[in-house]
């Protein structure tokens, strides 16, 4: 086990906290969340918290940063090749649009994400969500080879966000039909 103050015990404290962030947040947003709920979750005192992010602005930016890095290494793991090498542009934006389902199945990170884009008025947050949107952005088009082909992917992202925060595939109505495409 780490001494006390170590790199290697602050690492896993933080790896810790950003879980607990991304609950957190997750249920209550940016704004109705604080940092006393996210101590209390891990476990820790407040002002530990503190020691490790300055203010819960910078520990949301932080949680926004991790959750893209989860984001893009998802996407590549369950993605086809760079380029959809040998699919067609409709079966690469299907394997892709799939390996954002896989991603966002656990709908905590789908509501800490939609609550991160509500939270942009806050100027670290924004910066943080912009680098994410840039990191996707970069990432599909890698994937996917053409910049139409991102922006559809990002279009069915959004509706199939909806669909599933909404739980459109449980309601047996004909609007809901439509937009879970069933």
């Amino acid at each position: 086990m780490p001494a006390a103050g170590t790199s290697t015990k602050s690492d896993e404290r933080r790896r810790t906290i950003m879980a607990a962030a991304i609950d957190c947040f997750a249920l209550k947003g940016f704004y109705g969340t604080t940092t006393h709920e996210i101590a209390e979750w891990v476990g820790i005192s407040q002002p530990y918290l503190y020691r490790l992010y300055p203010n819960k602005e910078a520990l949301f930016a932080a949680t926004v940063d991790h959750v893209s890095v989860v984001m893009t290494e998802t996407l590549v793991a369950n993605s086809p090749a760079a380029g959809g090498a040998g699919l067609t542009p409709e079966a690469a934006l299907d394997a892709a649009r799939g390996a954002y389902a896989a991603l966002v199945a656990d709908h905590t990170i789908l509501r800490f994400l939609m609550h991160a884009n509500c939270a942009v008025g806050e100027p670290l947050v924004a910066e943080a969500v912009r680098r994410c949107y840039a990191k996707q952005v970069d990432t599909v088009r890698q994937l996917l080879g053409d910049d139409d082909a991102v922006r559809r992917w990002f279009g069915a992202g959004m509706l199939d966000n909806v669909v599933a925060v909404l739980g459109l595939d449980d309601i047996d109505e004909p609007w809901a039909h439509i937009l879970a495409a069933r």
